[in-house]
């Protein structure tokens, strides 16, 4: 026997049904789009985007580092500009993308938890709350967000399986993985069983027979747009498997339905045997670009024009190499901020020359843009939010004037 949460758990409904306020149908998509992507487990940014004029940088990293831009080697780094350079296995999706200016990398980039806990950390960012004090656990950044934008009809939603913190302490939202075929994954006679369990209860002030109904019927129309779009772009192919696959999805949802929205990415904690050029991280960076370009892709080009897309990771990690040819738990990390409108093609905010004597407390890259005043800036000039609502979504920090937009 399964309870109500169980259910709607497994139906991906838990955000729709459970967390009070109103239930919100799938408006169509119009106007400004963002979403966040969050690398959980700690990407090595210093070897995506890496300072490759830098001895040190070599010094520090005998087997992972890569060698210095040059056209006649194609393992070699992608040039950015005069102090960094680009992972070579993004060199067809994220380099065209620099070249057309529309990202932007933010190093330097982080929170200032020095837990070094994936959990924690993790934590930290989705909640947007300062690390001083208690924790509200359910109230996160995206969630005040959208209460911010509640008047003027955002459509929300996690590609999560379950609703994340950072979605939390808003209107209703809908939380939904797009692992599998294209399919939902209930039929229409547990979808009935479902919506008679509810019918005629309340939660509240919350009609959970009206709100299952309206949970149900945002999930069909997110079903029916990815599974049309997949069979007309596929001609009866069979679609490529991990982030590129869902990044497509997701592009197809956002450009007709959503407007704001978070999907996780995990795998990026590499301890050990990590790669350079070539080997673990570099597969799934290659993966990840991909993605992100056939989410660009799938958006087309006036709905990309009005998206930003913020990629973001719990913590960088350890400038030097450790002894089983990987990396550890470090700190400052190298932020993405791409989009059809996007200033790019640029290194943004401030930054110091790496060195021994610069890293912090001697062992990875300090924080020195904050992830909530980037955030903050960037969504005053998308949303023309004030301060005040600014200060509701991210309490106590300034929102970083970095002209990204």
């Amino acid at each position: 026997m399964f309870d109500r949460r169980t259910i709607l758990t497994g139906a991906g409904l838990t955000g729709l049904s459970l967390l009070g306020g109103q239930a919100m149908a799938a408006p169509a998509a119009t106007g400004t789009r963002f979403l966040l992507v969050f690398l959980r487990g700690a990407y090595d940014a210093a070897n995506v985007i890496a300072p490759v004029s830098n001895a040190f940088y070599h010094e520090a990293r005998p087997t992972l580092a890569l060698a210095a831009p040059d056209p006649a080697n194609p393992q070699a780094a992608l040039p950015l500009d005069a102090d960094w350079a680009l992972h070579p296995a993004l060199r067809d999706s994220m380099a065209p993308m620099w070249q057309a200016r529309q990202i932007a990398f933010v190093p330097f980039a982080g929170t200032d938890d020095m837990s070094r806990s994936h959990f924690e950390t993790q934590d930290t960012i989705e909640l947007g709350q300062p690390v001083q004090g208690s924790r509200r656990y359910g109230s996160g950044f995206i969630g005040r967000l959208a209460g911010v934008l509640n008047k003027g009809g955002t459509g929300t939603i996690a590609f999560s399986d379950t609703l994340p913190l950072v979605m939390r302490g808003g209107p209703m939202v809908a939380n939904l993985a797009l692992g599998g075929n294209g399919k939902p994954p209930i039929d229409d006679g547990e979808t009935a069983m479902i919506a008679a369990m509810y019918r005629g209860q309340h939660l509240g002030a919350v009609d959970l027979d009206s709100a299952v109904h309206t949970g149900f019927a945002a999930r069909q129309t997110v079903w029916r747009t990815i599974d049309d779009e997949m069979k007309a772009a596929g001609r009866g192919a069979i679609a490529a498997r991990g982030f590129e696959a869902a990044a497509q999805r997701i592009g197809y949802v956002m450009r007709d339905t959503y407007n704001l929205a978070f999907v996780d990415v995990g795998g990026w904690d590499t301890h050990v045997n990590q790669g350079g050029a070539t080997g673990q991280l570099a597969g799934r960076i290659g993966e990840l670009g991909r993605g992100l370009a056939a989410y660009a892709t799938a958006l087309g080009p006036q709905a990309w024009r009005q998206t930003v897309v913020v990629v973001v990771s719990e913590f960088g990690r350890t400038f030097r190499e450790n002894g089983n040819r990987g990396t550890d738990h470090g700190h400052g990390s190298i932020y993405w901020v791409l989009g059809g409108a996007v200033a790019g093609g640029r290194m943004v905010g401030p930054q110091v020359r790496i060195a021994p004597d610069t890293l912090n407390q001697g062992r990875d890259l300090p924080v020195l843009t904050d992830y909530r005043a980037l955030i903050g800036g960037l969504w005053q000039r998308q949303y023309g939010l004030s301060q005040a609502q600014l200060a509701t979504i991210f309490p106590n920090a300034a929102p970083a004037r970095l002209d990204l937009i």
